[in-house]
C-alpha cells in the first residue's frame, strides 16, 4: 500500500481525533465517520471526507480504524443500522483496525461476523499510551490477526505508533492489552495512594515525582498522572477512571473464564466500583482526580 491509499477512522473521541489528525498530517486521504458529526468539523475543515454512516466509510476507504469506549459501541459500529457490515461486498479485501479495548471473546467473534458479511479483516489491535501518545504518534499496539493483515495496515498504524507487535490470532492483542491495564490500573491507585499519604506527611508532593524518576517505583503513570494530582488538575481527561474500571473489569471476567488467581486485581476492582458508586465525579473524569479520594 502506498500514501495514496484511502483511510477512514470511526470514532473521534479524546483518543480518534488526534490520530486522524495525524493521519491526514501524514498527508493521507481520510473519510471519518462520529456519532456526534460536529467532533468531525476540524478533520473536514483540514481536507478529511465526512461519512454520514459507518458503512460509507468501510465503502470509500482501503483500511478503516476504530476507536470507540467499549465492546458495545464498537458492535454498534460494525453490525448496527448503517454500520459496517452494511457495506456488504463492497469491504471485501478491506482491513478493519479496532483500537478499542474489548473483551478478547469479542474481538474474536466480531471478526468473524464482519468476514462472513462483508470479505473484509479484522485486527484486534488496542493501543496504550492514552492521549498524549495518540497525539505525539507514540503509541504502543498490541495486534491480534493474520500476519498479512497487519502487513497491509502498515502505512495506517505508521503515523499513529512508535511499536506494532503481533501477539497472536484474533483475541492476542486485547488479551495483552488487558494485561497491560491490570498493572496501569493497580498502579494508578497506587499512585494515589501515595500521593494523599505524602501530603498528610507534610511532604512537598510536587517534588515527589522528580525525586522517584528513574528509580524503581518510577513509571510513566506517576510521571504523567503524578504532577496534575499534585497541582490539583483533573483535565483535560487523557485516561479516564471508567475506563480502567472497565478494563480491570474485563480481567476478572477472562480470570474466571481460565481459572486464574488474580487477587491484587480483585481487590483494585473492587475499589473501582466503589468510585463509581459514591464519587461519580471522580469517576467520570481523568485518574488524576482519584487523589481526590485521600486529601
Amino acid at each position: 500500500m502506498s500514501t495514496s491509499r484511502h483511510f477512514g477512522f470511526l470514532g473521534l473521541g479524546n483518543m480518534g481525533l488526534p490520530m486522524a489528525r495525524r493521519l491526514l498530517a501524514a498527508g493521507h486521504a481520510l473519510t471519518v465517520w462520529n456519532r456526534n458529526a460536529g467532533r468531525a468539523a476540524e478533520l473536514v475543515a483540514a481536507g478529511a471526507n465526512l461519512a454520514g454512516t459507518p458503512a460509507q466509510v468501510l465503502q470509500a476507504a482501503d483500511v478503516v480504524g476504530i476507536c470507540v469506549k467499549d465492546g458495545a459501541a464498537v458492535e454498534s459500529v460494525a453490525f448496527g443500522p448503517d454500520g459496517l457490515a452494511s457495506a456488504g461486498r463492497q469491504g471485501a479485501g478491506k482491513v478493519v483496525i479496532d483500537f478499542s479495548t474489548i473483551e478478547p471473546g469479542q474481538a474474536r467473534d466480531f471478526g468473524r461476523r464482519l468476514r462472513d458479511r462483508t470479505g473484509a479483516s479484522w485486527l484486534d489491535a488496542p493501543v496504550s499510551g492514552g492521549v498524549p501518545g495518540a497525539e505525539g504518534g507514540t503509541l504502543i499496539c498490541f495486534v491480534g490477526g493474520e500476519a498479512t493483515d497487519l502487513e497491509k495496515a502498515g502505512p495506517f498504524l505508521a503515523p499513529l505508533t512508535s511499536r506494532v507487535t503481533h501477539m497472536g490470532p484474533a483475541g492476542a492483542g486485547q488479551t495483552t492489552k488487558i494485561c497491560n491495564q491490570m498493572i496501569v490500573a493497580v498502579n494508578v491507585l497506587t499512585i494515589a495512594e501515595t500521593y494523599g499519604l505524602a501530603q498528610r506527611a507534610g511532604v512537598d508532593v510536587e517534588r515527589l515525582a522528580p525525586a522517584l524518576a528513574g528509580g524503581f517505583a518510577d513509571s510513566q503513570p506517576l510521571q504523567i498522572f503524578g504532577p496534575a494530582m499534585a497541582a490539583g488538575r483533573f483535565q483535560p481527561t487523557r485516561t479516564a477512571v471508567e475506563l480502567m474500571a472497565k478494563d480491570i473489569g474485563i480481567s476478572q471476567r477472562m480470570a474466571a473464564e481460565f481459572d486464574a488467581r488474580t487477587p491484587v486485581s480483585a481487590f483494585c476492582s473492587g475499589l473501582y466500583e466503589q468510585v463509581r458508586e459514591h464519587e461519580p465525579e471522580v469517576f467520570m473524569g481523568d485518574v488524576a482526580g482519584l487523589v481526590r479520594r485521600y486529601e
